[in-house]
């Protein structure tokens, strides 16, 4: 099965066929950097870090440019309410946003521009623009005209005559329709401004990623992304400048990620429901995070609470767990050459043909416009063929059940890194895990031992009333006993 993509500008699922056969060249919209990132944030670029590397994991080579924007009607505003250099503040929170992609486990994109960078290619832009009779001068602003293109509203299949019945011209503007947009401001006092032809001044928000995507990519690329919040009017406002400056298609596939909900509520910080990346990072461990919002679709809705993080935490330590358990295993039998089965049971020869074929239903998941919640359920299917292989120890009668679970420790790391997790050693982050569980219980580890000695010997005097009270009292104060042929263990819920 070849890569399917779902692409906006069709509205259906196409077959991923770049401009430059083996090559692809893919823009993504970064932040606009006056404040910290948010969970909505976390989302749109944890999803294209996986597109990203799954592309290459296909053996492409990918051109990835992911921008900042460095100037800004809010960016001015916040600087001027902090007393600072809006491009001070600018620099503050692009510092900021490293930090957190960093956190998350994010591949660095191959450019990451920045809009004050690249004022001339702007310029130039919208030069050409007015040369073609695109876009008109105005008081020192200049506009696009969107009645000079004939496919505006084409990326997101609004009415052009129930927008322009709906559109506003806002004070100090001097459009022809108000339908236009801005592609260069006037300077105001007390704002950054650059020269240019028509006066000092600043790049409206959309000519930006038109300059930047097209100097790195060309005028011509295949993969545009960023939020389902982009369409409009921010996409549709570059197809219609970039295409219109150059004549010639912009974008090939357009792929938006769905909303984050939080509580099944829309963020807002007036509802006090806004969480920040490093709010949530305070919290929960950052493969966490990635391993929740893969575990839906990338297109879909999501919605963020502290119990589906605690289950994206629960599938997580799944993987870990059958991870350590196969590293203790092969540890402690050592794959011996040479030696034959003498029988495979038929449940565990299914086992063994399912894990030969994990990596050829992981791929049919991505290839099917990169469905990571269906890829993470193949992979579940491989961790509960690990554990059965592990619990079955007749490794003496039949190493080739060693050498099965070897294969499946293997591609599974293989696959989980294509999905930028179990990147940690298993016992660290388990540990890690319990430790950081343990805080919040109050609980010391000398303590919990205790009260298994007690419970041990509560059991050899044949005590079951109090062996259970004891077993109650941890599991009230969020600590699972687990019970088994090693002795007992214990994990924090």
């Amino acid at each position: 099965m070849s890569l399917r993509v779902y692409n906006t500008l069709s509205g259906r699922k196409e077959e991923f066929k770049p401009l430059v056969p083996g090559k692809v060249g893919m823009y993504v919209c970064g932040v606009t950097v006056y404040d910290y990132c948010h969970i909505g944030h976390a989302r749109a670029n944890i999803v294209f870090d996986i597109i990203y590397r799954y592309l290459r994991f296909s053996g492409l080579e990918v051109n990835y440019v992911r921008n900042y924007t460095d100037v800004d009607d809010k960016i001015i505003k916040r600087a001027n309410e902090r007393g600072i250099d809006s491009r001070t503040l600018a620099e503050e929170f692009i510092r900021a946003f490293d930090e957190d992609m960093a956190a998350l486990g994010l591949d660095l994109p191959t450019r990451q521009p920045k809009a004050t960078e690249h004022m001339a290619q702007i310029i130039a832009i919208v030069e050409r623009l007015i040369e073609r009779g695109m876009a008109y001068e105005s008081a020192g602003d200049v506009y696009f005209a969107v009645e000079k293109f004939p496919g505006y509203l084409k990326l997101s299949k609004r009415n052009m005559d129930e927008m322009r019945a709906g559109a506003r011209i806002a004070p100090g503007e001097q459009k022809r329709n108000p339908m236009d947009f801005a592609l260069w401001k006037a300077a105001k006092p007390g704002e950054p401004f650059w020269a240019s032809p028509w006066g000092p001044g600043r790049p409206g928000w959309h000519i930006e990623c038109s300059a930047m995507s097209m100097e790195y990519l060309g005028e011509s690329f295949d993969i545009h992304g960023g939020g389902k919040d982009l369409v409009f009017p921010h996409h549709e406002n570059e197809i219609a400048q970039s295409e219109g400056a150059s004549g010639k298609p912009f974008v090939k596939y357009w792929l938006h990620n769905g909303f984050v909900n939080v509580n099944q509520e829309k963020m807002s910080k007036s509802l006090g429901n806004f969480f920040t990346i490093r709010d949530i990072l305070a919290r929960y461990d950052a493969e966490v995070v990635r391993f929740f919002i893969l575990s839906a679709h990338y297109r879909s809705p999501i919605d963020f609470s502290d119990q589906n993080l605690d289950d994206a935490k629960a599938g997580l330590t799944r993987f870990y767990e059958a991870l350590k358990s196969a590293d203790e295993t092969l540890a402690t039998h050592p794959l011996r050459k040479g030696v034959f089965c003498r029988e495979v049971l038929p449940e565990m020869r299914e086992i063994l043909d399912r894990i030969e074929i994990v990596e050829d239903r992981f791929c049919e998941a991505m290839d099917d416009d990169f469905n990571t919640a269906l890829a993470i359920g193949h992979l579940f299917d491989l961790v509960r063929g690990m554990n059965r292989i592990v619990a079955e120890k007749s490794f003496d009668d039949c190493p080739l059940l060693l050498a099965g679970l070897k294969d499946a420790r293997g591609k599974l790391l293989k696959l989980g890194g294509v999905l930028g997790l179990f990147i940690s050693a298993p016992t660290g982050w388990l540990d890690g895990q319990k430790n950081a569980g343990l805080a919040e219980t109050g609980l010391r580890p000398e303590a919990i031992e205790a009260l298994i000695a007690e419970r041990q010997q509560a059991r050899k005097d044949r005590n079951f009333a109090r062996a259970d009270q004891i077993r109650d009292e941890l599991d009230a104060k969020g600590i699972i006993l687990l019970d088994g042929s090693q002795g007992t263990s214990w994990k924090v819920k």
